[in-house]
């Protein structure tokens, strides 16, 4: 499907090109994946605060969205100019970030909120990252690459040595997180293990099969971004009023969830076409580690941590080197 979506959003780009040339003001595309992790946007879209913040600006948006699961997907439809905005861990936003210096200058624009990731396992006998063997199986979304995978390198070098960080790549397979849920719960596809995301690993987590191993909030030392929203140099500076709009929006949204989590939760439901009871929803949204933000958290870590691995070439002096200025005014890390 994602495949399918990016050849589509490949051929709008061909004639939008053959057609006239450069978008202008006014339009914005955008793509998120699947999870409450992107919960900022869908208040976005559900209550058109891009559209607001622009009529503000004397200007009114355009606004196309698209649901993409992966973010290599991702980064081949910004990369192509098939997309303005995509969404992702912080570890994929770095590698393209990486990747594009001196080119298309590809930054961060928000955080879309700092959110616990879980290591679970449905074997009794592992309790702690030591107890995996190569029987194990550890779904991820994107096996070595993805947020999961890159937090897991980070404690596997400090636990086993910066030469070991891949430790467990060996043992994970590539499975998209409601696919992994349903195996890790079930058994199947010798899924043994699942490095798993908000809502999916609170569904995991009834099963009295299953138990947490490790947190990724335990790995990076305490509350940290998972989801963050980047866009290349090109639509940051030759858009300014859509992108100003877009910003205070995504400012506006993260205020609506703290404001109203019921509210919030029924949003969720709503935009996502969630199956998941409302009362779970907002169990999740309330859990006092989810914190629905734009401020960067501990992202560094990441970028620190990735560079002295190898994975990054370039060093990164702060967290704001790879985020656009307008985030710059918020104590982030």
């Amino acid at each position: 499907m994602a495949s399918l979506r990016i050849i589509t959003l490949l051929g709008a780009l061909a004639g939008s090109l053959v057609a006239g040339g450069a978008q202008a003001e006014g339009k914005i595309s955008i793509a998120q994946q699947f999870g409450i992790g992107y919960l900022i946007l869908d208040v976005v879209r559900d209550q058109h605060l891009i559209e607001k913040h622009g009529k503000a600006l004397g200007l009114d948006i355009s606004v196309d969205w698209s649901s993409i699961s992966g973010a290599t997907a991702m980064n081949e439809a910004l990369l192509a100019g098939a997309l303005d905005v995509v969404s992702a861990g912080v570890p994929p936003m770095l590698t393209v970030w990486d990747r594009t210096r001196g080119k298309q200058n590809v930054k961060a624009i928000a955080s879309l909120g700092s959110m616990p990731n879980y290591l679970l396992s449905n074997r009794a006998e592992v309790k702690t990252l030591e107890d995996f063997t190569a029987q194990d199986r550890i779904a991820v979304p994107a096996a070595g690459v993805g947020f999961q995978s890159r937090t897991l390198q980070i404690e596997a070098a400090k636990r086993f040595g910066n030469d070991n960080f891949k430790r467990f790549d060996t043992w994970s397979i590539s499975l998209p997180h409601p696919d992994a849920t349903s195996a890790l719960i079930s058994g199947g596809l010798e899924v043994t293990a699942h490095f798993s995301s908000p809502p999916f690993q609170y569904q995991a987590l009834e099963n009295p099969k299953v138990h947490k191993v490790i947190s990724s909030y335990h790995i990076l030392g305490g509350p940290a971004t998972f989801n963050v929203l980047y866009t290349t140099e090109k639509f940051h500076d030759e858009n300014p009023k859509t992108y100003q709009a877009f910003y205070e929006a995504l400012v506006e949204a993260a205020q609506i969830i703290k404001a109203d989590k019921a509210a919030a939760a029924q949003t969720y439901v709503r935009v996502e076409q969630s199956k998941l009871p409302l009362p779970f929803v907002e169990k999740i949204i309330q859990d006092p580690e989810i914190d629905f933000t734009v401020v960067p958290q501990r992202t560094f870590i990441y970028a620190e941590k990735l560079q002295e691995l190898g994975v990054l070439k370039h060093k990164a002096g702060s967290w704001k080197d790879y985020f656009f200025q307008e985030a710059h005014g918020d104590a982030g890390s």
